[in-house]
């Protein structure tokens, strides 16, 4: 969980660095950079920290989906439809099985699944400035379950330099809705990396 955690601030602290202009300014046609293997040096088990597998698991399919159908949620910003799919997405991820996978990476998984878990639920009870705040952890905690798990499905880290110091989140599109600000920055963001 550590390797994963720091090798996410690293991420986090690079794309800031780099970020040179603001949202209103960026160009939204600019090409996602393909993740580069000298991001992940450390590795759990011989494998990259962000291996994804062709045989993505079905329950971690089902969380990804919950989390993409919360995160449209936010876009629109509809406190009630987030607020039934963070209890969606609760149960979802009481759900997940976690014994396929290495004593490592079972561990850093529960953990994971433990505190995404009750942010979903705090989600499902909160008013929509609680729920962008919650989406930010769970965010971090669904990027940090898809680098165990992999996923069959290329995806877009995407991430908005102005919500709480710089925010990422996770999107099945290049195309940035920003889930932070809905409709008062709705294009606030850029693609800092892709996932596949």
């Amino acid at each position: 969980m550590k390797t994963v955690k720091r090798t996410m601030s690293t991420m986090a602290l690079a794309a800031t660095i780099f970020l040179t202009v603001s949202c209103k300014n960026g160009n939204k046609e600019e090409a996602a950079a393909p993740m580069s293997n000298e991001m992940h040096q450390e590795s759990m088990d011989d494998k990259d920290d962000m291996v994804m597998s062709d045989n993505e698991d079905a329950k971690a399919a089902a969380i990804l989906n919950d989390y993409f159908n919360l995160k449209d949620a936010l876009v629109n910003d509809d406190n009630g439809k987030a607020k039934e799919l963070g209890n969606t997405m609760a149960q979802s991820l009481k759900a997940f099985d976690a014994s396929n996978y290495s004593d490592n990476e079972k561990s850093e998984l529960n953990d994971i699944i433990e505190d995404a878990t009750e942010h979903a639920e705090h989600i499902s009870e909160s008013d929509i400035k609680h729920q962008r705040e919650h989406f930010k952890v769970l965010s971090k905690d669904i990027t940090d379950m898809v680098a165990i798990t992999g996923t069959a499905t290329k995806l877009y880290e995407q991430y908005c330099p102005m919500y709480d110091g710089g925010t990422a989140w996770l999107s099945k599109e290049e195309n940035v809705l920003n889930p932070y600000y809905g409709s008062s920055m709705l294009r606030c963001g850029k693609v800092q990396r892709e996932i596949n």
